[in-house]
């Protein structure tokens, strides 16, 4: 252990004095033997450490960000290639290797937290064996095994015997119960930031390998924690309690205020947006300008919920523009419609004529009829409106004469034009 701790002294020793340098300062505070002042030097480390991995967080975000905008490429080569599942793979390489994306970019931040995670394990691995490591000396060194996180030494294991543990100043039933809680809570609060992902920020619209992946990694990372828990220090799991809170309470303002397109947190997004644009009559934070300008360019691309942010601003009379402002619509502005396209806000609407009887068309068609038959031209137009007058007072039309002298009369509604058969006698 000795040996892998020196090949690994470049990290072990920043590690250790950034812990140092914490405890000096809380040592003053609570007291340099006590749990408060070693186990917020391991807090304050693991704030320090996900600071620094904030732009790794970004561009993981960006990463994300560019995986969804793939997702129709990926349904294509799916429906495609369904019943080829290694040709269907190829594909899926070959896409991410063209775009430039990695779907295994979510495990950025934890890959980059490793080799701190394994540096602060063999210092508290030190504390535990009573090896001085890196900057801790030994006077720090008796002052750490001296120090107990609610009644639990912060270099004790889960796995630890009574020996060891009386060594250290505790029973075997504070520390298993100490211990215990921490694991348990470790676990859960890594479920719930991976479900949390899952439910509200994925675009459920679309299977790909990339949702599979995180639905395995929801439930494989708490069991991780769950096993090799019980080998870590009560230190170690300080940290990874630390970061697992500091990593939830991160992913839930990003779902909260950048949700992913399509996601159910971006329906919620737009729904509060609306409502805050629509009090107010213009998008007033930068953050909500960049959203709308990336909806309004979509085009006909837009999703369900873009579409209905949208329509919900024209029915406020609001126009989202492409510079993500939103301007009152009047007769000069153009608005936006759910499919890209520029309408005029005070356009007429076209009237239809209102419709007319069996019998109405019937009649105006025989009249006519009969005028161009005399020869008459037609003084007035035919009416698609319908008339006043009572069908029993208009004039009736004149009947049509025969070439034999006689007179015909017009076919009544419903009856058959032509000659008529005769009436068979009836019988008595």
């Amino acid at each position: 252990m000795d040996t892998i701790a020196s090949l690994f002294s470049f990290i072990t020793t920043p590690v250790s004095w950034v812990i140092v340098q914490f405890h000096t300062v809380y040592g003053k505070i609570f007291g340099p033997d006590t749990g408060w002042a070693w186990g917020l030097s391991i807090v304050s480390l693991v704030i320090l450490i996900r600071i620094c991995l904030i732009p790794l967080f970004v561009k993981q975000i960006k990463s994300t960000r560019a995986m969804q905008t793939l997702q129709p490429e990926m349904k294509k080569i799916q429906e495609r290639y369904k019943n080829d599942k290694q040709r269907q793979s190829e594909e899926m390489m070959k896409l991410y290797k063209e775009t430039g994306t990695n779907p295994l970019s979510s495990c950025l931040p934890i890959l980059a937290q490793s080799p701190f995670f394994f540096a602060l394990y063999h210092v508290l691995n030190g504390i535990a064996t009573g090896d001085t490591i890196g900057v801790i000396n030994e006077s720090l060194l008796a002052s750490a095994r001296k120090a107990h996180i609610f009644g639990a030494p912060l270099a004790a294991k889960f796995k630890d015997g009574s020996a060891t543990v009386q060594a250290l100043g505790a029973t075997v039933t504070d520390v298993r119960v100490v211990t215990a809680v921490m694991i348990v809570m470790m676990s859960a609060s890594q479920f719930y930031t991976q479900r949390q992902l899952m439910t509200k920020n994925v675009d459920t619209t679309v299977k790909t390998p990339f949702m599979q992946q995180q639905k395995m990694l929801m439930y494989v990372f708490p069991v991780m924690f769950a096993v090799f828990g019980i080998n870590f220090p009560v230190g170690v799991l300080v940290y990874w309690l630390t970061t697992n809170v500091w990593t939830m309470g991160q992913q839930m303002y990003v779902i909260h205020n950048n949700p992913t397109p399509g996601s159910k947190a971006q329906a919620a997004y737009l729904e509060r947006l609306t409502k805050h644009v629509t009090s107010h009559g213009k998008a007033r934070k930068r953050s909500e300008r960049t959203i709308i300008k990336a909806i309004v360019a979509k085009g006909r691309d837009r999703n369900e919920f873009e579409r209905k942010f949208i329509n919900g601003l024209n029915k406020a009379g609001l126009a989202a523009q492409a510079d993500g402002s939103v301007i009152q619509s009047d007769s000069q502005a153009a608005v936006q419609t759910e499919d890209g396209s520029t309408a005029s806000a005070a356009a007429p609407k076209r009237q239809q004529p209102k419709r007319q009887s069996k019998s109405q068309r019937q009649s105006g068609a025989a009249a006519a009829g009969s005028k161009a038959a005399d020869g008459a031209p037609s003084s007035e137009p035919t009416s698609l409106t319908k008339s006043d007058e009572p069908e029993d007072a208009k004039p009736a039309a004149p009947a049509k004469k025969q070439a034999g002298g006689g007179t015909r009369s017009k076919a009544q509604s419903g009856q058959r034009k032509g000659p008529q058969r005769p009436k068979s006698p009836s019988k008595k």
